[in-house]
């Protein structure tokens, strides 16, 4: 039973066609079905970042990373420490310095002093930033319930539970690989030696 419920959900994908079946495409029947999953979510955060960027690029003329810098932005009033922002953007230091410098020159963030160290900024939305950013959040949330629409609800908040023990196992798991001693690469076998020997 449980063999037959998961080949029919894997033919049930594979009947998107090429068009839309994206990153599933690499899986095969006889996968683990670990890697099934993987592929899946990946298949589905894939899909729903490429919508999203299309509607953010047609009705706002801006990228999904700008969307992403304003929104982590808009959660702190008193401003975020370039390095902070970067971090919690996952990218680097020099990625975020050009973005803020697009933004600031647009009229969307400010650089102010940081009262904790002087020798640092802090970044904010401007008062302008805060209004175009309300906008574009307000139908970014529209854009998601759209998407997920015609789920049913006890799917979606099963899907919503699941998805977070998943998460909980994951960086537990992370804890102990990370607490694991290295593991040494294993001694290479001695070189033999070729040639004949001096007598």
């Amino acid at each position: 039973m449980r063999v037959t419920a998961h080949t029919k959900h894997f033919r049930l994908v594979q009947s998107l066609g090429d068009d839309h079946i994206g990153l599933e495409a690499r899986a095969q029947i006889d996968d683990h079905m670990e890697t099934k999953i993987w592929l899946r979510l990946l298949a589905c955060s894939t899909q729903i970042e490429h919508q999203i960027r299309h509607l953010l690029r047609v009705r706002f003329g801006t990228s999904l990373p700008r969307f992403d810098y304003l929104a982590q932005l808009d959660r702190y009033p008193d401003g975020l420490r370039m390095n902070v922002l970067s971090r919690y953007l996952m990218v680097t230091g020099g990625n975020v310095t050009g973005l803020t410098d697009q933004l600031v020159k647009e009229g969307l963030v400010r650089r102010i002093v940081n009262p904790e160290d002087r020798r640092s900024w802090r970044v904010t939305l401007t008062d302008k930033g805060r209004v175009e950013f309300a906008e574009m959040a307000a139908e970014h949330e529209r854009w998601l319930v759209e998407m997920f629409n015609g789920l049913p609800g006890e799917s979606r908040d099963a899907l919503y539970e699941h998805l977070g023990h998943l998460r909980v196992h994951l960086a537990n798991r992370r804890i102990e690989v990370e607490a694991a001693p290295p593991v040494s690469p294993a001694p290479s076998a001695p070189r033999r030696k070729t040639g004949k020997s001096s007598s």
